[in-house]
């Protein structure tokens, strides 16, 4: 009141809409998220790139008549040509056929890898972060049992006790032996999100932890798990490149990117029939590197301290 005029102040007028001016709405963090990326023309072309490799790779057998696994002793390390675009290999097999076939073997472990991973890090840390505790404990303790096996030794003595088994074999070892850095990450992540008062809040009121975790918690865990697959997609081709190229990966049998680069340690080859490694090498090199450029994209669409541009 204005002891002056014993009268109540005028309260203050809301600011006036003006006509056919629509309101401006908050956007989730999902749709920032989404507009950083989409505005990350690196990104986007790399994404691009992914899905049309992973499209022909899967659809080699509707792209090409040829059969990967037929020997041709008339086309043994024939030069590329007009028949056959980028030559074939010591075996007479078509290289462009066989970067097909061996595209869809090698992502088709990546992914797969990737899935499975994401699968046991995820149980794993978030169990561990939400729960804490003696949880917590046993859980950290077996992963730290499990990050003490040497993976690339590991592998091998598997792989040669398991020597007929195929690439099924080579997907759940390399899963199995690769999830404790994700899971780490993930458990982090939990512990840091349910300090918030929206978890407190849920946890306060009864509701079910198994319904805090996937109701509430996960959803805002997600965009870490996001960035931890598209890390993880490119470290599996190149362990499954290093692999096959030891020859401790795919069955030879098998193509795949990194058994076309097992070649290259004929010095022979390596030094006078460039058309039957680099092809595959590239291929190997331009995914990852597409891979890795996604990961970035996510990583700067998911940082709340980066602007989009």
């Amino acid at each position: 009141m204005d002891p002056m005029t014993n009268q109540l102040p005028d309260k203050p007028t809301p600011p006036k809409l003006e006509a056919g001016k629509p309101v401006k709405k908050s956007l989730s963090q999902w749709a920032i998220a989404r507009k950083k990326f989409t505005h990350n023309i690196l990104a986007m072309i790399s994404l691009i790139f992914l899905v049309v490799v992973t499209v022909l790779s899967m659809s080699a057998s509707f792209l090409t008549d040829i059969d990967p696994s037929r020997i041709e002793p008339r086309l043994i390390d024939a030069v590329p040509s007009a028949e056959h675009w980028l030559g074939a290999d010591g075996a007479g097999r078509d290289i462009i056929t066989m970067l097909l076939y061996g595209g869809r073997t090698s992502l088709l472990i990546g992914f797969s890898c990737t899935a499975i991973i994401i699968i046991i890090a995820a149980l794993i840390g978030t169990i561990s972060g939400f729960y804490g505790g003696k949880v917590d404990s046993i859980l950290m303790r077996f992963t730290d049992f499990m990050m003490n096996f040497p993976f690339l030794i590991f592998v091998i003595v598997l792989k040669t006790i398991f020597v007929d088994s195929g690439v099924l074999a080579l997907i759940l070892v390399i899963s199995f032996l690769s999830w404790t850095g994700a899971a780490r990450v993930i458990r982090s992540k939990v512990m840091s999100e349910k300090e918030n008062e929206y978890i407190l809040s849920a946890i306060s009121i009864g509701t079910r932890p198994v319904k805090v975790i996937m109701k509430h918690l996960l959803p805002n865990v997600m965009s870490t798990v996001i960035v931890q697959a598209t890390l993880l997609l490119a470290a599996m081709i190149v362990a499954e490149t290093g692999l096959s190229y030891l020859g401790f990966g795919v069955p030879v049998g098998t193509p795949s990117w990194g058994n076309m680069l097992q070649t290259a340690r004929d010095p022979g080859t390596l030094s006078g029939k460039w058309w039957i490694w680099i092809p595959p090498g590239l291929a190997i090199t331009f995914t990852i590197l597409a891979i890795n450029f996604i990961g970035e994209g996510f990583k700067d669409a998911f940082n709340p301290r980066s602007k989009s541009k």
